[in-house]
């Protein structure tokens, strides 16, 4: 009897952009008959969305453009069995990864990712390289191999998309603002890039069914990277 493939996916969602790619991913997975488990980091101190104010918004940024890192919870122990690939998922904060994933890299990253195959996937504005390079080289200095990666930028264009995530954080509408509504109309990944991350699950389950190789595999297509 052939054995099924068994993925992971690790993540943190803050305002439930990557939690929603994660979700569309393990349906696709699951539609190849990959076994699927995710592990949902969760901090010591209970992030809020939106982060309350203009001045809290500034100073997470600052703080997060210096790796902060935000303590978490202990990992469950499912995190500790053998997978064929996990999946760690997160979104870019200031050019880096997230806080939580930060301290979960720090904290539990030897005994969970040493000698696992692994597949960062990014929820960004579009500043994706600096967070995708760093993530790399932790985890290859952890023992990890990093084969390729998923990644998918808001698709609103520059620069009010930054304008717009800014304001949202902070607790503004910016969907509603005069000067920012008709360049600005929705905040975060559209539905059509959800049933991308769903469509990139059924190429990653086809892959893992045949064991084939994830390094030829190019995931930066229109949708994903508009």
């Amino acid at each position: 009897m052939v054995p099924v493939p068994r993925v992971l996916i690790i993540y943190f969602s803050l305002s439930s952009q990557t939690r929603n790619l994660v979700l569309a991913l393990g349906e696709g997975l699951a539609a190849q008959g990959v076994a699927v488990t995710r592990e949902r980091l969760q901090p010591l101190r209970e992030l809020r969305f939106p982060l309350g104010g203009l001045v809290e918004t500034l100073a997470m940024m600052l703080l997060t453009f210096f790796r902060r890192r935000i303590p978490i919870q202990p990992p469950s122990p499912c995190c500790r069995e053998k997978y064929d690939l996990i999946v760690l998922a997160g979104p870019t904060w200031s050019y880096n990864p997230s806080g939580p994933v930060l301290s979960l890299l720090d904290s539990f990253g030897q005994e969970i990712f040493a000698g696992r195959t692994v597949l960062p996937l990014i929820s960004c504005r579009g500043y994706w390289r600096l967070h995708w390079w760093g993530l790399r080289g932790i985890l290859r200095r952890l023992g990890a191999t990093v084969p390729n990666l998923l990644v998918f930028s808001h698709p609103s264009p520059e620069p009010w998309r930054t304008i717009g995530v800014f304001f949202k954080l902070a607790g503004r509408l910016p969907e509603k603002m005069v000067l920012l509504r008709r360049h600005y109309r929705k905040y975060g990944h559209s539905r059509h890039q959800v049933e991308e991350a769903r469509r990139f699950g059924e190429i990653l389950g086809s892959v893992l069914q045949r064991n084939a190789e994830l390094d030829s595999l190019d995931f930066r297509t229109a949708l994903a990277l508009p």
